[in-house]
């Protein structure tokens, strides 16, 4: 799964990187957590005369998707994940896999190790070549009651690659440069043409680092997070842990 991230790269990179025209400025965050604004990238904007650029843009929307038909979004889980392997049947997906997919941009996530009883170890999982890269993610709009419109997200998740899978068994899908048209083409492409990006990412594109559990709370956002700890010893047990997630709301 994917419950963390950062972004910490200058916006002019991941403009670049997702070859966009404009990009607003914003500061570089350490600690993501679901519920929180997040930036992503569509496809299919309106031609720029003169552009020399995919037509896409950039949006702020809430980490954690409500499908359009939810009724009561309290009583609704909150999906900050989908699952590469059913998201084109499942209904709460499959609306958003057909004709909202995005990119989200990152340069690092976390998660935890579960070593049976004892504390669950965080680590923070960066691409080797310390470059920022985009997963994989869906977008829907859900309109309230009261006429207010909501645009939320969720990251697409799938096996862990070999190097990832003694920390945990999913990762987050990493889309490459190369197809991040064909990804945010809905247009053109349905779910059956991209189910080939759904995989996870080569054994050596990200290096695990153990850091501190500080990276629990969700107040903690300093770049400290990502500083590396000797693992704790075997037999330091406790009750088991993990990230701490906000509520829905």
């Amino acid at each position: 799964m994917c419950g963390r991230f950062t972004l910490t790269a200058p916006p002019d990179e991941i403009a670049a990187l997702l070859a966009l025209a404009e990009l607003d400025p914003f500061p570089p965050r350490y600690n993501i957590a679901p519920t929180q604004p997040i930036p992503i990238v569509i496809g299919g904007q309106p031609e720029r005369p003169g552009a020399n650029l995919p037509n896409r843009a950039a949006l702020i929307v809430r980490w954690g998707l409500i499908p359009s038909w939810v009724k009561d979004v309290k009583r609704f889980p909150l999906l900050i994940n989908a699952r590469a392997e059913t998201v084109a049947e499942k209904n709460a997906f499959r609306g958003a896999m057909r004709y909202r997919r995005c990119l989200v941009p990152a340069t690092g996530f976390y998660e935890w190790r579960r070593l049976g009883k004892a504390k669950s170890e965080p680590y923070f999982l960066r691409p080797a070549d310390g470059r920022p890269f985009a997963f994989a993610g869906l977008m829907e709009t859900y309109l309230g009651p009261d006429g207010s419109e909501i645009d939320t997200a969720t990251i697409v998740t799938t096996a862990a690659n070999r190097s990832l899978a003694p920390i945990h068994d999913r990762m987050p899908v990493v889309v490459a440069p190369r197809d991040h048209e064909r990804w945010l083409d809905c247009r053109t492409n349905d779910p059956a043409s991209v189910a080939d990006i759904l995989t996870g990412a080569n054994d050596n594109f990200f290096e695990p680092v153990r850091v501190s559990d500080k990276v629990n709370k969700v107040a903690n956002t300093g770049p400290d997070l990502q500083f590396p700890v000797e693992p704790e010893p075997a037999e330091d047990a406790g009750d088991p842990a993990g990230p701490v997630q906000p509520s829905l709301f």
